[in-house]
């Protein structure tokens, strides 16, 4: 079903909801249509899925760390300018599918249509608190479901597990044990399956620096991620804030720069909640 702000954004802006329109038989907007749908998000509460990042940011096992060199100063130069050298996966940042399989989409490619989604957020903070291995199933979406209704196609689900209060400690957020056993939440494939084939959502994302569970990444073993992507579909890593944000009913903003053929990079997410 769709969201709050999209049907009220729809009634605002186009005198009926969505529920009484097919995708096809949707009106296009007018210049003022639109400016209704400017004053109707800009109501919203704007709450930043993003972390900072620097050269101490929490990141996958086999990169670097981020390198900062000031090229340039105000009082030498009269301008301030910096040089980054960083991997594109830092930092709260997109992984689109050429990440992990050639052919596919790359960062450029990705539709700006699926900057604006709906947003759905499955909520696991109290199961990880508990058990860090736990992982995503298909009890915990049908809960969500039995709230909310079926999971709109084209929604971007974000994985609530409250792990992004660990950072920036990469130790605590990585959670290795005395033998080197990495032990943090992720999803599942029933879940990402029954996602992107049954329910047809566009993109998904989490608060942990990987797809797959720690105990997996330990192993080398990004199955998951290789399967989400291979769906030719984006997914964030190291959201933030999911806490500050319902199971349903807001909007998430996806952006990031367009790096050609480019196969990751830091990314700025917000979603955009009922006040």
């Amino acid at each position: 079903m769709p969201s709050r702000p999209v049907l009220l954004l729809a009634t605002l802006a186009f005198g009926t909801t969505l529920s009484a329109l097919a995708p096809s038989a949707a009106p296009a907007p007018t210049a003022d249509a639109l400016q209704r749908a400017f004053d109707v998000l800009h109501s919203a509460r704007f709450v930043d899925l993003t972390h900072s990042f620097g050269p101490d940011t929490p990141h996958w096992k086999g990169f670097s760390p981020e390198t900062v060199t000031t090229l340039y100063t105000i009082p030498k130069d009269g301008f301030h300018v910096q040089s980054f050298c960083h991997v594109g996966q830092w930092g709260t940042h997109v992984d689109p599918p050429a990440h992990f399989h050639d052919g596919l989409k790359s960062v450029d490619q990705i539709d700006p249509r699926d900057f604006l989604l709906r947003l759905v957020v499955l909520d696991i903070h109290e199961q990880a608190a508990k058990d860090p291995d736990y992982v995503v199933t298909m009890d915990d979406v049908k809960r969500w479901e039995e709230r909310h209704g079926p999971i709109p196609p084209g929604s971007f689900v974000a994985l609530r597990t409250d792990w992004s209060k660990r950072w920036p400690d990469d130790a605590v957020m990585q959670n290795r044990d005395s033998k080197g056993t990495a032990h943090y939440p992720g999803w599942s494939m029933p879940v990402l399956k029954y996602l992107y084939e049954t329910r047809k959502i566009s993109a998904s994302g989490h608060e942990t620096t990987d797809t797959d569970p720690g105990l997996s990444v330990t192993r080398d073993d990004y199955s998951l991620e290789s399967y989400l992507l291979g769906t030719n579909h984006f997914q964030i890593e190291l959201l933030a804030n999911l806490d500050q944000v319902p199971e349903a009913g807001a909007l998430i903003m996806v952006s990031f720069p367009k790096p050609q053929d480019g196969t990751g990079f830091p990314a700025r997410v917000v979603a955009l909640v009922p006040p």
